[in-house]
């Protein structure tokens, strides 16, 4: 049975791991595994792969994150939602929401395409803990890479004003409060394709979402803050879509007398996923992702030792 006090401590794991680079999934594992006894139990799959409460449990989770992600970055929505009507109607790319939506439609492709094709089988073939950790200690590795090629790929507003060419239509005057979001309209179709194969690397149980898409802005030369957000932004329908698909699990019969642990587990989910984009989008303003390369370094590390 889920507890009251699991619910609470595994929503808040989940609602800040998830965005931040070090592996919601991977967490998940790990510390179920530290903890041992009751903990470790509630992980555990049923007969034969079945539904168990936990995995109802995790998409109430998943799904409090994107519903915090949507009124975190409710304006950009609803820019978005409706520069992607727009061009539906027009064929045309005016405006940075415009561009925004379909940047985030094609980076969203790989990880739809193949996390619907492999998602189960990689965690079934990786969900142990040993693999968790292997996995967690590259995933700092992949985060040093990331700044390496931020420092090579260094950007510069000369270099997205050349790159942002839509005809001259849009300009800081005419859209002001989406100025700061001009960096992320420069990326191309290309750049996009990119950033959504490196998310796909988070279907291994110790990869970090947020990380792996950040590393792959950072590799096409966006700013760190850029990056987060364009992670932020794509995780949001990737998030969305895996919980929506999961929804018959939550509903169904796996949930009888637990529905109030897995409330409170999506409700602090939810809140400390608020909290969480708001500290990172503050914190990459001015930092980097080398304090949790090294966190991750580390706390895989130990796990190696501990699991092997």
């Amino acid at each position: 049975m889920l507890t009251y006090f699991q619910a609470t401590v595994i929503g808040a794991v989940q609602g800040v791991t998830e965005l931040f680079p070090i592996s919601s999934l991977g967490h998940s594992v790990l510390v179920a595994a530290w903890l041992g006894g009751d903990w470790e139990k509630l992980t555990g799959e049923g007969e034969s792969g079945a539904s168990t409460p936990y995995l109802a449990f995790v998409v109430a989770l998943h799904v409090a994150t994107a519903v915090a992600l949507l009124g975190y970055y409710w304006r950009d929505w609803c820019a978005i939602v409706a520069g992607f009507c727009t061009t539906l109607r027009t064929g045309r790319l005016d405006t940075i929401p415009q561009r925004l939506a379909w940047l985030i439609v094609i980076a969203t492709i790989p990880v739809g395409v193949l996390g619907f094709l492999l998602e189960h089988t990689l965690h079934a073939l990786f969900g142990a803990p040993i693999y968790a950790a292997v996995f967690l200690s590259l995933n700092g590795v992949v985060l040093i890479i990331g700044e390496g090629l931020r420092r090579r790929n260094e950007p510069s507003l000369a270099e997205y004003g050349r790159r942002f060419a839509l005809s001259g239509t849009v300009t800081a005057e005419a859209e002001p409060r989406r100025r700061s979001d001009r960096p992320l309209a420069a990326l191309g179709t290309g750049d996009a394709l990119g950033i959504g194969f490196a998310q796909v690397g988070a279907l291994l149980t110790g990869f970090s979402r947020a990380g792996l898409t950040m590393v792959g802005g950072l590799w096409r030369g966006l700013a760190h803050e850029h990056a987060a957000k364009f992670a932020f932004l794509l995780a949001t329908p990737a998030i969305l879509g895996a919980g929506i698909l999961e929804i018959p699990e939550l509903a169904g019969p796996e949930t009888d007398g637990i529905r109030g642990p897995v409330l409170v587990g999506a409700i602090v989910s939810g809140v400390s996923s608020w909290l969480a984009v708001r500290f990172l989008e503050r914190y990459f303003q001015t930092r980097t992702l080398l304090p949790f390369a090294v966190y991750c370094l580390a706390a895989g590390t130990v796990s190696i030792v501990h699991f092997s």
